[in-house]
C-alpha cells in the first residue's frame, strides 16, 4: 500500500526551464538595446558557450554526481559548507563573465565589461521569475494529509532553498525535504532514495516517485525498488528507462494511487 509520494522538484513541480528562458530573454534583451543584437541568437550563443565552459572545470564531475546543471551554475551562489562547492562558488563569477563574453564574442561584440554586467544581471532576472505548475498546489492539496509528502532534489542545498524561498508556498507541503548536495550524492544513485525512505519509515513498496527525468528521478527509483511516474509534458520519446507509469499532467496521478489502494 502506498503510504508516501516523493517528488522531484525542478520542471516536475517548478516550472525551471521557463523561468531560466524568461531570465535569458530579460538580459538579451539588454544586449540588444545596447548593441542591437538578436536576443535569440545571443540567447543560443551563451548556453553553448556556458556548456562547454562548464565541462571543462574541475568541479565538473562533482556537479555532474549532484546534480547541478550550467544553467544554474549562471545564477547560483553554491554558499554551501563543501569542498567542492567552495571551488565552485569561487569558479562561478568567472565563469557567468566569461560564458556572456564569449557568448557576445560570437556575434561580433568585443566586450568583457559588458559580459560581466550581464553575467551579473541574469542571476537578478532568474529570481524574479519562479514558475510553478498551475497544476502543482491542487494536486499537492489533495494528496496532503491522505500522504506522507518527501521533496527529493538534485543539487546545491543553497541554489535549491533559494528556489523553495521564492516559491515559499511549496514547503508546508512536504513532512521531508532531501536535496542532493546535502546527501553526498545526487540521483540517480539508489542510496539517496533509500535515505529518502529512511527518514520516513517507510519500506520501498510504500512509496512512490513522481519526476520528470528518466535518467535521475526515474533509474534511480527503479534502483531502489520504488515504483515510478513519469511526468512527460513534451511528449519525449521514452529512452530504455521504463516508469512503472507515464502521466502528462499531475493530476493523472491520483487514478493511479486509487488503483495502487486496491493492491
Amino acid at each position: 500500500m502506498i503510504k508516501a509520494v516523493f517528488f522531484d522538484l525542478d520542471d516536475t513541480l517548478l516550472w525551471d526551464q521557463k523561468s531560466v528562458k524568461e531570465a535569458f530573454v530579460a538580459t538579451c534583451k539588454i544586449a540588444q538595446e545596447r548593441y542591437g543584437i538578436d536576443p535569440e541568437k545571443l540567447e543560443e550563443a551563451v548556453r553553448e558557450e556556458a556548456r562547454k565552459l562548464y565541462s571543462t572545470y574541475e568541479v565538473f564531475p562533482f556537479t555532474q554526481m549532484i546534480g547541478i546543471n550550467p544553467f544554474e551554475g549562471l545564477w547560483g551562489n553554491f554558499l554551501d559548507d563543501h569542498d567542492d562547492f567552495r571551488k565552485l562558488k569561487d569558479q562561478v563569477p568567472t565563469y557567468r563573465q566569461d560564458a556572456w563574453t564569449l557568448g557576445l564574442k560570437r556575434l561580433g561584440v568585443d566586450d568583457p565589461d559588458f559580459g560581466f554586467e550581464l553575467g551579473e544581471r541574469f542571476p537578478e532576472e532568474r529570481r524574479k521569475v519562479p514558475f510553478v505548475y498551475e497544476e502543482t498546489f491542487t494536486t499537492l492539496d489533495k494528496l496532503k494529509g491522505n500522504y506522507q509528502l518527501l521533496l527529493l532534489t538534485n543539487g546545491s542545498p543553497d541554489l535549491q532553498k533559494t528556489k523553495l524561498q521564492i516559491t515559499s508556498e511549496l514547503v508546508p507541503y512536504f513532512d521531508q525535504i532531501v536535496i542532493s548536495g546535502d546527501y553526498g550524492r545526487g540521483k540517480p544513485d539508489p542510496g539517496i532514495f533509500e535515505h529518502a525512505l529512511s527518514l520516513m519509515s517507510l519500506q520501498k513498496d510504500e512509496a512512490i516517485m513522481v519526476g520528470d527525468n528518466l535518467m535521475t528521478d526515474i533509474l534511480g527509483a527503479n534502483r531502489a525498488g520504488i515504483r515510478t511516474v513519469w511526468i512527460n509534458r513534451h511528449n519525449k520519446v521514452r529512452e530504455e528507462v521504463e516508469p512503472t507509469y507515464e502521466i502528462q499532467h499531475l493530476e493523472e496521478l491520483f487514478p493511479i494511487l486509487d488503483e495502487l489502494k486496491e493492491k
